[in-house]
């Protein structure tokens, strides 16, 4: 079964970035496209963006766009999501997803942004 594990989440003032970092293994990774979630307590799990197996095609929620940006590297297993200019209201769990048959998640990593 696939397995993703996410990395770089931290704390971080408005306005500031962060880069987080998905690795996965346990799949042909060039194969599938893969997403970034996000959640907050009490609220349902929110997409943010997705990227194609080749890389070629993204999308955004409108929430992120022109902020953040989707890539990945299939040389390396990896997958990553650059934030720039965040606000507090990205605070939030940011999981890698992939779809094989199943739904598959990372462990999240947290993001925080302070006003």
């Amino acid at each position: 079964q696939a397995q993703l594990h996410e990395s770089g989440g931290g704390l971080v003032q408005a306005g500031g970035s962060l880069s987080l970092s998905c690795a996965a293994s346990q799949l042909t990774f060039e194969h599938y496209a893969m997403g970034w979630f996000r959640q907050t307590p009490g609220k349902a799990c929110e997409f943010v963006a997705a990227i194609t197996w080749s890389g070629e095609g993204t999308m955004y929620a409108d929430s992120v766009k022109g902020r953040f940006t989707v890539s990945r590297d299939n040389a390396k297993n990896t997958v990553s999501l650059q934030m720039s200019n965040l606000k507090p209201e990205d605070t939030a769990v940011y999981y890698c997803h992939v779809y094989v048959g199943l739904d598959y998640w990372g462990q999240g990593t947290q993001v925080t942004v302070s006003s």
